[in-house]
């Protein structure tokens, strides 16, 4: 059985749908199936299993001046028991104008972090997704983070 282990997702999981069947609150289910429906409509891409518990769509590739390559998901989340977090991949500076307008929320470099959909202005945090992953499509792996 799947299951949440110290408020995060059993490392067993090993699909979306075991990760969702992992989530023991049904309003966090129920907020993660409308940003699958959101980020999958502006990525284009069906969610794919980043990590432990990270839902990804769509996938770059970067490279630093230093040489470094990797590769990641475009746009994604992690939901964990009390919180989602929303990963910017471009960073969160870039949308201090948006996040004023989002409603209660937390933010570090990369992440968004909400307790509930309901928490926030939805239609802000979707301009905020698109923009992040319009930015990122945009950039052919020379993706800069915004500075503070």
């Amino acid at each position: 059985m799947v299951r949440m282990v110290d408020d995060e997702i059993d490392p067993e999981c090993r699909s979306v749908g075991d990760v969702l069947a992992s989530l023991d609150d049904a309003q966090l289910v129920t907020d993660c199936h409308v940003l699958i429906d959101m980020m999958e409509s502006i990525s284009g891409e069906p969610p794919t299993l980043w990590n432990v518990g990270t839902l990804g769509f769509g996938r770059y590739r970067y490279r630093y001046d230093s040489g470094r390559k990797g590769e990641s998901h475009t746009i994604g989340f992690y939901p964990r028991r009390g919180r989602i977090t929303v990963y910017l991949m471009d960073g969160t500076v870039r949308y201090a104008e948006l996040l004023r307008r989002l409603g209660r929320h937390t933010t570090s470099r990369v992440c968004l972090s909400v307790k509930r959909l309901s928490d926030i202005e939805l239609p802000v945090l979707e301009e905020i997704v698109q923009q992040s992953y319009d930015y990122i499509t945009s950039q052919d792996g020379r993706m800069h983070r915004a500075q503070e």
